[in-house]
């Protein structure tokens, strides 16, 4: 009888994921890593998340040779000097949820509310420029849907100057979303029209795969950027920035520090879009609606603004 019960303590000590067993992350552990995580990326992890973070640090465990948290731990914090390791964390507890066309309402709100917008100004001063900040942008989806949406929805697009930067914590998913190379499902979203023009199928040992067209591949420029990290790499204000998703992840103290920055990095009139659980409210001035969980920024005379 006590053989079978410390055989029982012993499964419950650890967890099986797919790849084998993985040793317990006690509690002080959980603690411990959860306070690294959020000061290198913001990310503010609730106690429910412990069984989460044991399988995705237990990927690391493996990797290394490890046989438990704390020799893992003092590996990032004795032993890790350039941070190699530490991105590697990064990587495996970030998520990346993504598809293209998700939220479709921002999109289907570029193209019929903001490019007239945007043609209209061009009349008035001749302006042709156009700068997108995709912040979060996982493997790519959003900022190559906004790419496509954009190149669809503008006439004569050559004749504009597009750029659009796009930005993640993650290094590896940037390595794919920099390749543009995606499965057939994972552009089952996409309308085939549009999949026509903006995508090539792969052949041979390439088959089932599709890649963004170098054309538009052009347009959109990735760069590692941490959002709670000071010194953004950022050198001229945008038009829009996408930053959906993101801000949930962050409490609420990080949320209304980034949030002050991403308004900074605006141009007056420039639009901020949010996810849909997302929002502004209590946090920053400035802003005002302009959609589903979309705001204007608003300009020094916003006082006079009909809507207002």
């Amino acid at each position: 009888m006590a053989k079978a019960a410390s055989r029982s303590a012993l499964e419950h000590s650890r967890i099986v994921d797919p790849a084998g067993i993985i040793p317990d992350l006690s509690r002080p552990e959980f603690e411990a890593f959860r306070a690294l995580i959020l000061a290198r990326t913001g990310i503010a992890l609730g106690p429910h998340k412990r069984a989460l973070l044991q399988v995705r640090l237990g990927t690391r465990l493996r990797a290394l040779g490890l046989a438990s948290f704390g020799n893992y731990r003092h590996l990032l914090v004795e032993q890790d000097p350039e941070g190699d390791e530490l991105a590697r964390l990064v990587n495996a507890v970030t998520t990346n949820k993504t598809e293209f066309y998700r939220e479709a309402r921002h999109f289907t709100y570029l193209a019929q509310q903001w490019v007239p917008e945007a043609l209209e100004r061009a009349a008035r001063d001749g302006q042709r420029i156009i700068r997108i900040w995709s912040a979060g942008c996982s493997s790519g989806e959003e900022p190559y849907t906004i790419a496509m949406t954009l190149a669809d929805a503008l006439p004569q697009a050559a004749g504009w100057s597009l750029r659009i930067l796009a930005s993640d914590i993650n290094t590896e998913v940037l390595s794919r979303a920099t390749a543009g190379i995606y499965r057939f499902e994972d552009v089952r979203p996409i309308p085939r029209a549009v999949l026509r023009r903006h995508f090539l199928r792969g052949r041979g040992t390439q088959a089932g795969l599709v890649r963004i067209r170098p054309e538009l591949r052009q347009l959109v420029r990735f760069r590692s950027i941490n959002l709670i990290e000071d010194g953004w790499p950022i050198e001229t204000p945008f038009d829009l920035i996408f930053c959906r998703n993101v801000l949930i992840y962050f409490d609420r103290p990080t949320q209304q520090r980034v949030l002050e920055r991403l308004v900074e990095c605006l141009k007056e009139g420039g639009r901020l879009v949010l996810g849909h659980s997302e929002g502004v409210h209590g946090m920053v001035s400035g802003l005002r609606p302009a959609g589903s969980t979309i705001y204007h920024k608003e300009s020094h005379h916003a006082g006079d603004h009909p809507d207002r």
